[in-house]
């Protein structure tokens, strides 16, 4: 059965108003065929490439399976780097939201100690980096004893990068009676190794790689000589002027010299490889979506499994050295029925794998014709060139959609007064007009605490709250994030 909706799986009214608000309308591929079968919790091995909406297909049935009154972690999602795990979570947190679902990340290079905090509050699904996740098992922070549901996430990956032994000690913190579910974009012997260690008769889904990446997109290349390969490359950024695009290079020291060029050159970009400082990748990642620049410099490795909206255009600087990478680098472009543009640069000795990749996805590369300073017209130069200089105009976030619905509130007292989510919850429903099903996320820090209120009821809350004791003591209580807008308002105006 093709389900062309949604509503169609039987989803929670909470989760089906999340879907529609994100901007989810028609189930992609694999959505259709891994959400209903997840949600009969079977066990899944799914092949699927990045940006085919594999991580909502995961996403919605573990919302929708697991129950809102468990304190403990019911579902487990391991993913291989800081940045995926990010991205994942704030996926699941976002769908789970009207539900009011509390989904930490965990990952190293940030202190254990806050993320132990964090764990200890309420926790409905857990998304970690296998080493972190292993850390708090250890420790004690993090308890398995209710988690149902465990997702291994780019296993392919993970097990390339040398996690294979904190997956099986994790294993050993985790009920065996648990529904399993691995995703990866392919099947190496170790990944099937995997699956048949832990996996008793899982059900396989293998969706097509070469024929999804291509339809929508414009294939280009040009053939250059290795040194006037930099110099073509921002004759064609002005003569695309792409909205968004990536450049993908072979090495970090490729990606590191083109974005010294490029910056010099005065154009916006960012850059990822596996040497930049984790707090600095995960911020060129936010800008980036954010839209403070426009091109993104990167290796296969650094940019793998992370997903980008609006890609106009991919650009292979070095041209790919296998086919899979090729689909792979384009497939980020032409995504949710847009169209997208594919450029390479291609050299003498590359052009016998041109030739494997046009064979492979049976779709012939326009060669065009070479590209110099005086086949771009002023106009074109005016308009890549202001927009450089143009201020940033960063867009709209995707959890966006829910402020008008949903106001975050900021209560004067934390852990050090003593203040539980039930301290909270108690005196915010003995306001006239609240229920418990208006109250959302609850965040209990050490000075300060966090709570979400839905429904737009928010202000309504906030001006009560402002006579109302909570433990036992009448506190302040703003909108998130008015106090740091004041303080800003306060200094400009200086």
């Amino acid at each position: 059965m093709t389900h062309n909706s949604f509503s169609q799986y039987n989803l929670s009214d909470p989760i089906l108003e999340t879907l529609t608000l994100l901007g989810y309308k028609v189930p992609t591929p694999v959505q259709q065929k891994v959400i209903p079968l997840a949600l009969q919790e079977n066990d899944l091995v799914v092949k699927s490439k990045t940006g085919s909406g594999k991580t909502a297909s995961f996403a919605i049935p573990i919302c929708q399976l697991v129950t809102w009154d468990e304190n403990l972690p019911q579902a487990l999602v391991l993913e291989p780097t800081r940045e995926l795990a990010v991205q994942v979570r704030d996926e699941i947190f976002h769908i789970g939201r009207k539900k009011r679902l509390k989904v930490p990340a965990v990952f190293g290079g940030f202190p254990l100690e806050k993320q132990a905090l964090t764990l200890k509050q309420k926790s409905h699904v857990v998304v970690g980096t296998p080493g972190r996740v292993l850390d708090h098992f250890q420790k004690g922070t993090l308890h398995g004893d209710k988690i149902q549901y465990l997702i291994v996430d780019e296993a392919d990956l993970m097990l390339d990068m040398g996690f294979i032994e904190d997956i099986r000690r994790i294993m050993e913190f985790i009920p065996e009676n648990k529904v399993m579910m691995l995703f990866s974009a392919t099947m190496g012997v170790h990944v099937q190794r995997l699956t048949e260690e832990y996996m008793k008769t899982p059900i396989y889904i293998e969706m097509e790689d070469k024929e999804a990446a291509i339809p929508d997109i414009v294939q280009e290349a040009y053939y250059v000589e290795n040194e006037e390969k930099l110099p073509l490359l921002i004759r064609i950024l002005i003569k695309e002027n792409p909205e968004n695009g990536m450049i993908f290079c072979a090495t970090r020291e490729m990606v590191n010299v083109l974005y010294r060029h490029l910056r010099k050159a005065r154009i916006r970009c960012g850059m990822l490889h596996g040497t930049v400082d984790q707090k600095e990748r995960l911020k060129t990642i936010e800008d980036f979506r954010e839209g403070r620049f426009h091109y993104l410099i990167a290796t296969d490795v650094a940019a793998r499994g992370i997903d980008f909206d609006n890609i106009t255009h991919v650009i292979n600087y070095d041209f790919p050295t296998g086919k899979e990478s090729y689909v792979h680098r384009i497939g980020r472009t032409g995504r949710n029925g847009k169209s997208g543009k594919a450029i390479s640069l291609i050299q003498n000795a590359e052009k016998k794998m041109q030739e494997a990749i046009e064979a492979y996805t049976s779709v012939p590369i326009i060669i065009c014709q070479q590209l110099f300073d005086e086949h771009i017209d002023t106009a074109s130069k005016k308009i890549f060139w202001g927009r450089q200089r143009e201020p940033v105009k960063p867009r709209v976030k995707k959890g966006a959609v829910f402020h008008k619905q949903i106001t975050r509130l900021c209560i004067g007292g934390g852990r050090k007064s003593k203040i539980r989510a039930v301290d909270i919850v108690g005196t915010i429903c003995n306001i006239e007009g609240i229920q418990s099903d208006d109250i959302g996320i609850i965040d209990i820090r050490d000075s300060i605490s966090y709570v979400e209120i839905l429904n737009e009821k928010g202000l309504m809350v906030r001006d009560a709250l402002q006579s109302k004791p909570v433990k036992g003591k009448v506190r302040k209580v703003q909108i998130a994030g008015e106090r740091k807008k004041k303080e800003n308002e306060t200094k400009a105006s200086e």
